[in-house]
């Protein structure tokens, strides 16, 4: 199969019965195209081109299920014995208001690092966290244990943010 080059963007050209022109992000993020078999291949780079906005947020998509699925070779195990020494270190603060430290629940989550359920006294945290640096998870504990005073982001919960963790906003950064 010819690869075949449109600016910046390497693709592995197919020619096949077929009536449209298909494009294809494969799983190593390379990019596969399928074609008719008479389609002059100026026609071809110009849709390659012409979607390159897509395969740049396909690629995206494609790495970040790649690290979603190295992240989750920790085991939930792992992630509950670094997420109890943290939360171990936070509850005395928040101990006159809750009767008990919440339990702590551990799952792999796409768009959230934790949630809060304060009916419940349970913190669900990401297996994720467990590749940032530990400010941020300790960041994310504290954010979680913020929610049972404060249950919205309003001024409030900032307020409470910046009283018990003055660089807070710093380490939120490095969740990005």
């Amino acid at each position: 199969m010819p690869e075949r080059m449109v600016g910046e963007l390497r693709y592995e050209l197919t020619r096949k019965r077929v009536k449209n022109l298909n494009l294809r992000i494969r799983t190593d993020g390379t990019i596969a195209v399928s074609a008719p078999q008479r389609t002059p291949l100026a026609e071809i780079d110009r849709f390659v081109a012409s979607r390159a906005q897509w395969i740049d947020r396909a690629r995206r998509r494609v790495l970040d299920r790649m690290q979603e699925a190295a992240c989750s070779q920790h085991s939930d195990a792992e992630c509950l014995e670094v997420f109890e020494q943290v939360s171990d270190r936070i509850y005395p603060l928040f101990a006159r208001v809750l009767p008990s430290k919440p339990e702590l629940r551990v799952r792999q989550m796409k768009s959230r690092w934790g949630s809060c359920c304060p009916a419940k006294n349970r913190i669900t945290l990401n297996k994720q966290l467990l590749d940032k640096p530990y400010e941020a998870l300790e960041y994310v504990v504290l954010h979680e244990y913020v929610h049972f005073l404060h249950p919205d982001h309003q001024a409030g919960f900032h307020a409470e943010m910046a009283r018990l963790m003055p660089d807070y906003k710093t380490r939120r950064a490095l969740l990005k």
